[in-house]
């Protein structure tokens, strides 16, 4: 096992993902529809298949065409109501990649406090796929719980993810959490295998979904903390002297820390980004701007360019804010169960929608304005402090992902 942490991994963390054979005959496999019928979870536009977007009012931008946004499926809404300004096949059920560890994060992160140690054992690194992305632990340390919520949040470190679950009981007993956290969130799109998003068989999540576990997880100040760190000093070996030697880390999410050919989005606060052989590149993003709060995922980018989910994910937030407020959502973001069943106690719209009372939209809206703007404001400055303390992006581009 100690050749997992081995230096060069460290240098070049490697992607995770499982290798698929190309056919004989050499041609890519024709890509697969959407289903006729999905989910219709949080509003009927949502479970048909293609592009569905609102009325738009006057003096309203265009939604970008097929050209520009050609990822498999995508969301964007409002964060902070939860109302969908437009998507396309938002519940497709795909392959989330490392995506999936917001959800593992809205499940493990609220029961170990930040400066609890963990001594990792070989035992807390077995089972993690080939190729695994790792933050480079190295068995026989002791790592604070808040140093592995930066290795998973920032490197997408699949060790870190197994020593957490190790803490919690194990990654069998992690997984059935995680699958009991999604159903509280009425994320009936996913089917969790693994803690960590690593490909397999079954293993499948959707755009809405998504969005769903970053919600849940930007309520917790930890979890808004670990997603907007842009980079950090991270437990390496011990020195002479016994003092631990320590390197830098530097979040993978290139709309937050940036990259040779993509900048830094404004007023970006994380959320999570992924990337498997399988599952293709996928993103979840949450950005403010001017009191408005967007929260947008893209998944699989058919254009396969360089950072292509990110260039994607910064055209849907750019058309969000200037729409904000022109165009009439297609659906909405739903609560976890316990407040859908406080709200369909409550008064219903006349017309039998599925849509939250007026009163408690409000209500929700109110009681997370105060987190958002946080959101927003440590997510730009430690943009900058990222930046300023690693100097120069490198420039080098990746097979994969995270």
């Amino acid at each position: 096992m100690a050749g997992l942490a081995a230096a060069a991994l460290l240098a070049s963390p490697l992607l995770a993902g499982t290798a698929y054979a190309v056919p004989a005959d050499g041609k890519q496999p024709k890509a697969p529809a959407p289903p006729a019928k999905m989910s219709a979870v949080g509003g009927a536009r949502l479970g048909q298949p293609g592009v569905q977007v609102g009325q738009l009012a006057a003096g309203a931008p265009k939604l970008p065409g097929a050209a520009a946004l050609t990822a498999r499926s995508w969301i964007v809404s409002d964060a902070a109501t939860g109302e969908v300004l437009a998507a396309k096949n938002p519940h497709w059920r795909l392959a989330p990649a490392s995506t999936l560890k917001m959800l593992f994060a809205d499940t493990v992160l609220p029961k170990f406090p930040k400066d609890e140690k963990r001594t990792v054992k070989p035992a807390d690194l077995e089972g993690m796929g080939a190729g695994s992305s790792l933050v480079g632990i190295k068995e026989n340390l002791s790592y604070s719980v808040h140093d592995l919520w930066l290795g998973v949040f920032l490197r997408s470190g699949n060790d870190a993810v197994h020593a957490l679950s190790a803490m919690n009981g194990g990654t069998e007993a992690t997984v059935a959490e995680m699958q009991k956290r999604a159903e509280e969130l009425n994320a009936t799109d996913t089917h969790v295998v693994t803690p960590d998003g690593y490909d397999a068989p079954g293993q499948v999540s959707s755009a809405y979904d998504l969005s769903l576990f970053a919600r849940a997880g930007l309520k917790n100040a930890d979890f808004r903390e670990y997603c907007s760190t842009a980079s950090a000093q991270f437990p390496g070996e011990p020195a002479k002297g016994g003092k631990r030697k320590t390197f830098g880390i530097q979040n993978t999410n290139r709309l937050l820390s940036g990259d040779y050919d993509i900048k830094p989005y404004p007023g970006i606060a994380g959320v999570k980004n992924g990337s498997t052989t399988n599952a293709g590149s996928t993103f979840t993003g949450v950005a403010e701007r001017g009191g408005r709060k967007l929260l947008v995922t893209v998944m699989n980018p058919q254009k396969k360019e360089h950072n292509e989910a990110y260039r994607e994910a910064a055209r849907l937030l750019d058309w969000g804010f200037k729409a904000f407020g022109k165009v009439e959502p297609v659906g909405r973001l739903v609560g976890p169960k316990d407040e859908e069943d406080r709200a369909a106690r409550g008064k219903r719209h006349a017309d039998g929608s599925n849509a939250l009372d007026p009163q408690m939209a409000r209500q929700s809206a109110d009681d997370s304005s105060g987190v958002w703007t946080t959101v927003g404001i440590a997510g730009g400055g430690l943009v900058l402090a990222g930046l300023v303390a690693l100097g120069v992006l490198r420039r080098r581009s990746r097979a994969g992902g995270e």
